[in-house]
């Protein structure tokens, strides 16, 4: 560990206020891509207070909706491990 705080794994809050700053990551290699590695990636969109990593996709929770937004339109399509990620804010 390199000394960072490790993020939460929990994603789905139940706080209705804090449901549109939560990512969608769909057609993720989680063969390859770790959740470190989704932190890293989406950690400069803002304070991300959970990760969670599943088979295939990943879901990031943000404290608000501009971080959460601003990362769905900076990492959308983007090529990692040789897969386009589709993200959304859910």
């Amino acid at each position: 560990m390199t000394g960072k705080t490790q993020t939460s794994n929990v994603t789905n809050k139940n706080d209705p206020r804090s449901l549109n700053s939560r990512v969608f990551i769909g057609n993720l290699n989680t063969a390859i891509v770790k959740k470190t590695d989704i932190e890293v990636i989406f950690a400069k969109y803002g304070k991300i207070v959970g990760c969670s990593v599943h088979k295939g996709y990943a879901f990031v929770q943000y404290l608000n909706e501009r971080n959460a937004r601003a990362a769905v339109a900076g990492e959308n399509a983007r090529i990692i491990a040789g897969q386009p990620l589709g993200s959304r804010c859910v």
